[in-house]
């Protein structure tokens, strides 16, 4: 009896454990790589700024929760959220099988898709059309790995997907694949790339936006899809895509 006494306790300590390491917390620190306009990018005040920083602002709000955001480079994100680093990441990221089997998602929060932007001269209108030459896409993206796809076409991958578009206009590559409303900021926004980029086709995958939450921490998941909904029920995400420019 002592023996099942001792061992019940130690079962209950170590659920004790486990239920501690992913409480609910008050307040979270959420990665972001402010790479990425009009999602998320550093502003001329050196403030990180975008849709995705609104959104998870108003989020928390609904969901009781305070929220520090950090600057973080995309190729060490994933690590940083698995190490415990922060507690979660919104940074443009497409909610894929194979991230799931790694980390939890929240409930989708944006629909989008790949594009591909070119030089005003270049005739083609989508990656197959580059056959032979180079199509640059941000690192681990599911950009990259729409150009990946395509036989005859190489890949050139940047940090930063603002580091591709230099590239393009310096002629080294011959286009760029990433998420429309970043190809929109690009090609058709900002000053010193709007008279020589051009957006061809349309997006040609469909794909959602989900924050990142450390595996097994259903707790933060379900207080952020708590505040998703709100945020959602009262049309504050239509107001931020309005205010953001986004379809």
């Amino acid at each position: 009896m002592k023996a099942l006494r001792t061992l019940t306790a130690v079962l209950a300590m170590g659920l004790c454990f486990v239920s501690a390491a992913f409480a609910a917390p008050k307040a979270i620190t959420v990665a972001s790589d402010a790479t990425w306009p009009p999602m998320e990018f550093v502003d001329a005040n050196k403030k990180i700024v975008g849709f995705d920083i609104d959104f998870m602002t108003a989020v928390a709000k609904e969901a009781g929760l305070q929220v520090t955001f950090k600057n973080t480079a995309w190729d060490g994100i994933f690590a940083g959220v698995e190490a415990g680093q922060y507690d979660a990441i919104i940074s443009s990221v497409t909610i894929t099988p194979e991230r799931q089997a790694k980390y939890d998602f929240t409930t989708p929060y944006v629909q989008i898709g790949q594009i591909l932007v070119v030089p005003k001269a270049e005739k083609g209108t989508k990656i197959a059309d580059l056959k032979g030459k180079k199509v640059g896409a941000q690192i681990g993206t599911t950009g990259a790995m729409e150009v990946k796809k395509v036989a005859g076409v190489e890949l050139k991958t940047y940090d930063e997907v603002g580091l591709a578009f230099e590239d393009m206009a310096a002629g080294r590559i011959a286009g760029v694949v990433c998420d429309e409303p970043t190809a929109i900021t690009y090609a058709l926004q900002k000053k010193e790339y709007s008279s020589k980029f051009k957006i061809v086709g349309k997006s040609f995958t469909k794909e959602a936006y989900g924050i990142v939450v450390k595996k097994g921490n259903k707790d933060l998941v379900a207080q952020l899809n708590k505040g998703i909904a709100a945020v959602q029920k009262k049309k504050i995400d239509l107001q931020l895509k309005k205010k953001w420019q986004l379809k």
